[in-house]
Parts: structure tokens; C-alpha cells; sequence
């Protein structure tokens, strides 16, 4: 099978809310490497191509994950994961988070693209396509303010990983540290429009 390109960190798609509560049940007792493989199955089963699995997990080349042991939380507070790929000349993107362990969203991802192959086996075309419908990746959004550029994130990075890239930027560019002082306040004002942002957002 053909091994996924994996996109670190996590891009979150744009049109899909965060679940408010995880459950810590890791219910379907996978490995990062079989969670993974089973969404590339079930997406090759599906006709989909160009996957790209999003997740917070660091992985070597050969799409396995650095010195984590099965069980592991793997992404630390953030186990969400975004499986993007083209299907009919559309790109289509699933996205999972109400596990608490990244290998359990992938596979709950699996778990739903096999089922929407039953509809496709059971059911009608246009009951099928309806379906994939809500899995239409959205477009990229307007380049109003470009704060996620110049902090060098995803626009719809968790916070954890924003605030993580603010802070070490920061230190980098401080002027009392030897830094550029331009280059501090530009980090400076994109953390200020992020948390504008974000607070008319909530």
C-alpha cells in the first residue's frame, strides 16, 4: 500500500467544530501504524488518492511515529486528526477528535469511510454523493490578516500550537536578547489579531 504523506501539525479543516468533551475509553485498541494503514485502505477501497493524514504526531520517513509505545497519547492535548484526499476531481476531508489517543481517531475515520462504502454497495448513487457532500473540504479562507504566516502555523492551528510558536518566536526575536526589532513587534501583533480573532469567534 501506498505509504500516506503525513502533514505536522495538525490542520484542523475550517468547516468541522472541536468536540467539547474526548472520551479517555480507547476503544478500538489499535497502533498508530494500523489506525493509519486501515484509513489508506479504506480510502484506496473508496477510489480516493494524494492522502494526507494531519495529525499533532512527529513521524520518521517511513510514516511511523518517534519512540511512542502503543497506548500512548502520542499528540500530547491535542489527538485530533484530519485525513484530506481527492476522490471524483474533489477534495474531501474527515476529521476526528472525540478520542483522547490519536491511532483511536484514525481508526473511528476508517470505521466511517467504510461505512459510507455500504451506502455505496446497499444504497443509490445520489445517496452516496449526498453523503460525501458534508466532507467537501472548504476552500482556503480569505487572507484578511495573515498572523498564522508570520507565526509560521496552519490558520487552524490548535491554540496550544500557536501559543507555542508565539512564545518561541518571542525569545528569538527579543531586542534585549540581540533580536530583530521589527521582527518582534510583527510576532507581537499577529499574536494580538489570533486572540481578536479568536475572541470575537467564541
Amino acid at each position: 500500500m501506498d505509504t500516506a504523506k503525513t502533514a505536522h501539525p495538525l490542520c484542523w479543516p475550517l468547516s468541522k467544530p472541536r468536540s467539547k468533551h474526548r472520551s479517555t475509553n480507547n476503544q478500538f485498541k489499535t497502533s498508530f501504524a494500523s489506525g493509519r494503514d486501515n484509513c489508506l485502505r479504506e480510502i484506496k477501497r473508496l477510489g480516493g488518492s494524494s492522502v494526507i493524514i494531519s495529525t499533532n504526531v512527529p513521524v520518521k520517513k517511513d510514516g511511523t511515529p518517534y519512540g511512542v509505545k502503543w497506548g500512548d497519547s502520542l499528540a500530547g492535548e491535542d489527538p485530533g486528526v484530519s485525513v484530506y484526499f481527492m476522490r471524483g476531481g474533489r477534495e474531501l476531508c474527515f476529521a476526528c477528535d472525540r478520542w483522547n489517543h490519536v491511532q483511536d481517531n484514525m481508526h473511528a475515520i476508517a470505521l466511517t469511510i467504510k461505512a459510507l462504502r455500504g451506502i455505496a454497495r446497499w444504497g443509490t448513487g445520489d445517496m452516496m454523493e449526498s453523503a460525501f457532500r458534508g466532507y467537501a473540504a472548504l476552500p482556503e479562507r480569505s487572507e484578511s490578516s495573515e498572523w498564522w504566516k508570520t507565526l509560521g502555523v496552519p490558520i487552524n492551528s490548535h491554540r496550544i500550537t500557536v501559543r507555542e510558536a508565539y512564545v518561541s518566536l518571542v525569545k528569538k526575536h527579543h531586542p534585549d536578547s540581540g533580536g530583530d526589532a521589527e521582527l518582534f513587534a510583527r510576532v507581537q501583533r499577529a499574536w494580538e489579531e489570533y486572540e481578536r480573532q479568536n475572541q470575537s469567534a467564541a
